[in-house]
This record gives C-alpha cells, sequence and structure tokens, in this order.
C-alpha cells in the first residue's frame, strides 16, 4: 500500500552536503524529508575523507619511526600490524558515525527514508512504497568512482575508494592507476605501512596543481620508495588477484599483487530519473544556475553531484546557499574563487583561488608573484620541515590565489582562506601579529615580500626619511 507524505523540502542524499540542508532547514523550522538509500555519511564518512586521512596518519606514525636521524633518535624498522591500523579507520569512522546517524536527525525532527528516490513528475519522489511531494527537492547524492573502459578490467579483481579500507592484509604490490590526490594519498599510506607501491599515470601526475608544488610533492613520495610512472596511458589489464597486470602504450607490463582504480569520480545520477522531473544534465552532472537551480524550479542539486567541484567543503558551502534560497526565500548566489583544495600527502598541497599560471593567463602584467620558502622559517627549521614554499597571486594589493606546498599546508591556507573570501588586501596579512615560532608566519613573511620593494627599495621614501630624521628633535 502506498504512502503518501507533503513536505516542504525532500533532500535526496544523506552525504556531508544533504545533511546539512537537512539539519539547517529543520531547525528553521521548515518540514524536511531525507532520503538515502546507502550509509549514512556518504562518502566522505564511510569511504573518502574520513578513512583516508585515518590511513595515512597510521603511516605518518610508521614513518617516524623510519626518519629519526636527524633528530638523534635512532631509525628503526616499524612493526606494522595492518588490520590494527584498518581498525584505527574503523574506530575513527565510528567515533564521527553518531553525528550523521539516523536517530540524530530523527531527533532533529527530519523525516527519514532508507532507501533509493526517483522522481515520479516534477513535484514527487518515490523511495520504496512511500511517496513524497515537497515544494523544493535537493539532489545531493554524490559521486562514484570512474571505472574507465580498460580492456580487461571488468575480468581482473580490482579496488575502488569505495573497498581498498576492506583489505585486512597489506598489499605485496599495489598498483594504482590515477595520479591524482586520491592514488597519491593511497600511495604513500600503503607503502610507508609497508607495501610496494607503483602509480601508472596517463599524463602528469598531481597534473591539476601548480607543477612547482606537484613537484615537491612528488619527489618525496620517490624518495619514499614509491614509483610514479608518468606519461603512460594503461591498455589493458589482465591476471588474478595477487597477479595482476596492467599493460601501458609500448608494452610496459607492471606486475603486482593488488590493483586500485583512482583516475576520478562520476556524478550518482542513474537512480534518480531525473527525465521525470524535467532535470537537465551533463556529464558532470545535473545543470545548475549560479544559485544551484536545475532546470526545474522545484529541484535544486549540491555537491558532487552539480558538477562543480568535488569536496566536502563545497558540498557544506552548497548547502547554505540552498538554505538561503530554498528556506528563506532570500537571493543567493554560488562563487567558486574561495573554495580551497588540499592533497593530504606528507607534505600537503594546498591550493585557493588561481595558480600562477591561471593568473598570469587572466591578468597578465598586472598580477604580482609574492613567495616564502619554509627553509626561511624557524619553526620549520626546528621540526626539519624545510622543504616546501608559498606563493601568492596578486593583483591590486588582494590576492587572487595561494598555493602552499609543506608541513600542515592545508592549516596555513586558513587565513588565506579567510582573506580571499572577503576581499581583504595584502595589508591584513602583513598587519596581523602572529606567535613565534609557527608555520603560519610564512603567510606573513609572503605578505612581506609584497610590501618590501615598497619600502626598502623605494628612493622617494628614502629621500623622505632622511629628511624627517634631520628634524626629529
Amino acid at each position: 500500500m502506498t504512502t503518501r507524505i507533503k513536505t516542504d523540502i525532500c533532500v535526496i542524499g544523506g552525504g556531508s552536503g544533504g545533511l546539512s540542508v537537512a539539519s539547517g532547514a529543520v531547525q528553521m523550522g521548515a518540514r524536511v524529508v531525507l532520503i538515502e538509500g546507502g550509509a549514512m555519511g556518504g562518502d566522505c564518512l564511510n569511504h573518502g575523507c574520513v578513512p583516508s586521512k585515518a590511513l595515512l596518519a597510521a603511516g605518518k606514525a610508521a614513518h617516524a619511526q623510519r626518519s629519526g636521524a636527524a633528530f638523534g633518535v635512532a631509525p628503526v624498522r616499524p612493526q606494522v600490524d595492518f588490520a590494527a591500523a584498518k581498525d584505527h579507520v574503523a574506530r575513527t569512522i565510528a567515533t564521527i558515525a553518531p553525528h550523521d546517524s539516523v536517530e540524530r536527525f530523527e531527533g532533529l525532527g527530519v523525516q527519514v527514508l532508507q532507501g533509493y528516490g526517483r522522481f515520479i513528475s516534477k513535484t514527487e519522489v518515490q523511495v520504496n512504497d512511500t511517496i513524497v511531494t515537497a515544494r523544493r527537492f535537493v539532489v545531493a547524492t554524490g559521486s562514484s568512482p570512474m571505472v574507465p573502459p580498460i580492456d580487461g578490467l571488468d575480468h581482473v579483481p580490482y579496488l575502488t575508494n569505495e573497498s581498498i579500507f576492506d583489505l585486512r592484509e597489506c598489499p605485496g604490490h599495489l598498483l594504482i592507476i590515477g595520479g591524482g590526490p586520491i592514488g597519491m594519498e593511497m600511495a604513500q599510506a600503503h607503502a610507508r605501512l609497508g607495501a610496494r607501491v607503483t602509480v601508472v599515470e596517463g599524463a602528469s601526475a598531481l597534473g591539476r596543481d601548480d607543477p612547482e608544488a606537484a613537484a615537491v610533492v612528488l619527489a618525496h613520495l620517490r624518495d619514499e620508495g614509491v614509483e610514479i610512472i608518468e606519461n603512460a596511458q594503461v591498455q589493458a589489464v589482465r591476471g588474478r588477484t595477487g597477479a595482476v597486470e596492467v599493460e601501458v602504450a609500448g608494452g610496459t607490463v607492471f606486475i603486482g599483487t593488488h590493483l586500485l582504480v583512482a583516475v576520478g569520480r562520476k556524478p550518482n545520477l542513474e537512480r534518480l530519473n531525473l527525465e521525470a522531473a524535467g532535470v537537465e544534465t551533463t556529464r558532470a552532472g545535473v545543470r545548475v544556475d549560479a544559485g544551484l537551480r536545475s532546470s526545474n524550479r522545484h529541484v535544486y542539486a549540491i555537491g558532487d553531484v552539480a558538477g562543480q567541484g568535488q569536496f566536502t567543503h563545497l558540498a557544506g558551502y552548497h548547502a547554505g546557499v540552498v538554505i538561503r534560497s530554498a528556506v528563506l526565500g532570500l537571493p543567493a548566489r554560488t562563487r567558486s574563487d574561495h573554495i580551497p583544495s588540499v592533497t593530504y600527502t606528507d607534505p600537503e598541497l594546498a591550493q585557493i583561488g588561481l595558480t600562477e599560471a591561471d593568473a598570469r593567463s587572466k591578468f597578465g602584467a598586472q598580477v604580482q608573484v609574492v613567495r616564502a620558502e619554509m627553509a626561511g622559517n624557524d619553526r620549520a627549521q626546528a621540526e626539519g620541515k624545510t622543504d616546501g614554499f608559498i606563493k601568492v597571486m596578486v593583483v591590486r594589493s588582494r590576492p587572487v590565489g595561494v598555493t602552499i606546498v609543506g608541513a600542515q599546508a592545508g592549516e596555513l591556507m586558513a587565513p588565506w582562506a579567510l582573506a580571499i573570501a572577503n576581499g581583504l588586501k595584502m595589508s591584513a596579512m602583513a598587519g596581523t601579529v602572529l606567535p613565534y615560532p609557527t608555520l603560519a608566519e610564512i603567510g606573513k613573511r609572503a605578505a612581506g615580500a609584497f610590501f618590501s620593494p615598497k619600502l626598502f627599495d623605494n628612493a622617494v621614501l628614502g629621500r623622505f626619511v632622511r629628511a624627517v630624521q634631520r628634524f626629529l628633535p
């Protein structure tokens, strides 16, 4: 027997973006239905951000035992219990999961329906035997690993980010197809925990990042024993569990025990029956306007499925935009220049706004690039974390892009995210007093590099100062 529900907001997808919309809307007084067919928390909690950072932390602990010689600590070969490292991953997920649970959201007043929703009209979604009619729908179904059409791949056991965290034994030799952030993070984590790792990338590894910054990361991974093969298009895959072969153009074959496919992600659209709702899509996801509204004015899309980026924090930002529009009825538009990204390798690579190449292409001679080296930071020297730099692209005294590579680059990006989001000038960073010694001082040093020519290599200012000195009592 079919049950019918009428509501104000129907959210399809219980990942970070959908949960943010649901919790915000219901606490503001809207009636909310949340539909989720998989695990609450979505990919980030269960297969992405959280488990990958937990595994990287385990790898960091193992690496610390190998790398103490510079501090007078004899390096030792760590005794890694790979299953116990995965227990740490599972505990981390389990600790965070209650915040995203059905019970918590029902306690907030959200009606949670567990199952996959599909549109049956422009204003109705069906999940199991329930039909939901809503004033506004928010599609927040996220994305899934893209599996490329490589010859033989469908006959060979392979891993994706959705299955690699289930491994209980360390791979003998992990082959990774794809040299993007996911591939590189998993390469370093597994290498540090005892696996031999080979990454095969069809173009340049970390190719979407500033090449100078990417080179710092890749050099570290290679020094730790990760084999990175670039400009090698995979032609075929064959083999079985424990003996997988990856053949690239030219005939070279790489043989390993396990295969991880990490070539990108695709939006989760298949189950939604968006045609029935009159919602237009592209290869990137749902086609949306600047307010995240689709071709059906009743339907919004946020996060990965909106085709504007695949970051948890972007989904959270999208949620705020939709709440402003769909819940409060206020005008709201997205922007993208203030959305940061981080690759959590060691060293980390963080980016916000334009890279140097993009800034020069867009602004030409107007852009000024200032930088500071990690080696010039006293805290970095004390901790032996001197590889890396910060590079700030400045136009008319305002940062339009920042690249940071080095220890805790993601943390160091925070003040620059604040600056770019709020249109602050370089003087705001230069005038900030930071505790000494901290890695964060590298940002202020970069700001100082912007003002130094104006202060210390200025003939007019020099004459003025000399005149002032003559008249001072």
